[in-house]
């Protein structure tokens, strides 16, 4: 899988990602380590598009199931009542129709605010942020304003790549892990920024990347986190070769540095297996 996602859920590990022609494929695990395939959880006939199924996320809110994901380019939503799916997009077409943007990723605030952080093209692959309304589906564009853009000296090795966004929050202060270079790069590499307003400025750490190239794997990135069934906070990327790219799960946790949490990525992964 490339872009992955994983869910726990009642005791069951579901992962998704960017591989199929036909829409967007489920797989189950119990530790994380072998994983069964469950089929198609979005097939393209229930979407707005028919090409290009990239980047989905899964969230569980109020018992229904939300799919946030690229298609042709544009970002969409799709809900299901199950995570295996079926998710159906029940509007036919993208979050924000007049424009490409790709990688959403959906965040919840304490506050019961719910956000969606994306790519846009106007500046290279940069990161967004808005409010969504109530419904998760429907983007309040009065409210986007940019995160993230190039800016670092690791970020410039080729092209112009911010991307693959994913929000947490941990003692007050927001993390957004990023993904920079292109994912065909050997450089393609995760970092981290903060904020303490979610809507406000973004702040890079000076010690990026967190993960590149760890253990001899190259061109990891397009991350995503989820706390594991003994309580642990894993984060999940992908390494390209270029192709195919190919799942793994680390460990994340934070550093108590003069008095501030730093978050840490290990270098130690889970490689899963797929059981036929």
């Amino acid at each position: 899988l490339g872009d992955p996602f994983i869910l726990l859920h009642n005791g069951t590990y579901y992962a998704y990602g960017t591989h199929s022609d036909e829409g967007i494929e489920v797989y189950i695990s119990d530790n994380l380590k072998t994983w069964k395939y469950k089929g198609l959880a979005l097939n393209k006939k229930d979407s707005w598009a028919d090409r290009w199924f990239w980047a989905p996320e899964v969230y569980e809110v109020n018992g229904k199931f939300y799919m946030y994901y690229s298609a042709d380019e544009h970002i969409c939503v799709a809900v299901a009542d199950s995570p295996v799916g079926p998710f159906i997009q029940n509007k036919q077409e993208p979050m924000i129709v007049e424009e490409k943007c790709i990688d959403n990723s959906f965040f919840m605030d304490d506050d019961g605010t719910p956000y969606l952080s994306f790519v846009r093209f106007n500046d290279g692959n940069n990161v967004w942020i808005a409010e969504l309304e109530k419904d998760l589906i429907t983007l309040k564009k009065e409210t986007m304003r940019p995160c993230i853009h190039v800016s670092q000296a690791w970020e410039e090795v080729w092209p112009r790549v911010n991307e693959g966004s994913y929000i947490l929050k941990h003692n007050g202060i927001y993390y957004m892990t990023y993904s920079a270079n292109s994912y065909e790069s050997p450089f393609y590499g995760v970092g981290c920024a903060t904020a303490t307003d979610i809507m406000g400025e973004w702040a890079k750490y000076d010690e990026n990347p967190l993960l590149q190239n760890p253990g001899g794997l190259v061109g990891v990135g397009h991350s995503a986190m989820f706390t594991d069934k003994e309580g642990k906070l894993r984060i999940v990327f992908h390494k390209s070769n270029i192709h195919p790219r190919a799942m793994y799960i680390g460990t994340v946790n934070f550093e108590n540095v003069n008095g501030t949490d730093r978050m840490r990525i290990s270098k130690e992964y889970i490689t899963p297996k797929l059981l036929q």
